[in-house]
């Protein structure tokens, strides 16, 4: 028994979870299990615009349908301000950080590649002080972070050692105008916090991974090993997501699928018709 093996599914409730959420769940669950070790359930509520408690319910029952059951209490996010607040302190007296204004729409006309490209910059060295009646967030200057931290290395179960880029991802934000924190920070923060040894979840999040690991080592926080796991797609090829209209465990279950046969099949590698994993 490998009592210190930790894993964790950390879902938002800002809708029903789907068949994606289920498989990464299942993986996380069954790493911690397979091992003697604990897996833990955490909210990422804090976007509070978006998050619904009548959600979280509905994830309390989605993981029980599958046969998921978790270990200790549930961590919220939304009580965690502190934590972040201090978090962030930290970065700012490291001279790591710097306020932004820029809107969705004043980023998409600056950056070559619209609103989804890396942050040009457009903020980064002017000074300036918060205004509590204008709208702002908080950037990290990543060459600057990235100077400080040196070379970093993260382990990652199926990439083997993987070399830390961070400078790649461009300032992030690491406090949103609209929430405690951002997902770079509080997910970091709360891994620590929790003692996650082993973060299971998907390879859509391994860029992010590389944020993840130079706030760990500014902060420093301990270093989990990673498995970015491949998605589910549909007929189409695309990946399954709540602003697609992704298929439900919800909806699994009121069209009669056994939630438990459900999580078997997909531990042998099949899915229900229409799905599957994406190509490696």
């Amino acid at each position: 028994m490998r009592e210190d093996i930790v894993t964790r599914f950390a879902p938002s409730p800002t809708g029903r979870l789907h068949l994606g959420h289920g498989w990464s769940a299942i993986r996380a669950h069954d790493a911690a299990r397979a091992a003697g070790g604990r897996f833990l359930l955490r909210i990422e509520d804090i976007d509070t615009g978006r998050c619904r408690a009548a959600f979280v319910d509905a994830i309390f029952e989605d993981l029980r349908w599958l046969g998921l059951g978790w270990d200790g209490d549930v961590l919220f996010q939304s009580q965690r301000g502190a934590a972040y607040a201090e978090a962030l302190g930290r970065l700012r007296a490291l001279g790591l950080l710097y306020v932004c204004t820029c809107t969705r729409a004043d980023i998409a006309a600056s950056a070559p590649h619209g609103a989804d490209a890396v942050y040009p910059g457009t903020c980064r060295g002017l000074e300036r002080t918060p205004d509590p009646a204008r709208p702002h967030c908080w950037r990290i200057d990543m060459r600057k972070a990235s100077a400080l931290a040196g070379p970093l290395f993260w382990e990652d179960e199926m990439a083997g050692r993987v070399a830390g880029e961070a400078l790649a991802q461009g300032d992030v934000v690491i406090a949103r105008k609209d929430a405690l924190a951002s997902y770079h920070l509080a997910v970091t923060i709360d891994d620590a916090v929790q003692h996650v040894t082993q973060v299971v979840r998907g390879c859509n999040l391994f860029d992010a991974t590389h944020v993840h690991r130079l706030l760990q080592a500014l902060l420093g926080l301990p270093v989990p090993i990673y498995a970015h796991h491949r998605l589910i797609v549909g007929a189409d090829g695309e990946r399954l997501a709540k602003r697609r209209n992704a298929p439900t465990l919800a909806g699994l279950r009121e069209n009669g699928m056994d939630g438990q046969e459900l999580a078997e099949m997909m531990r042998a590698g099949r899915f229900p018709t229409g799905f599957a994993l994406e190509s490696a």
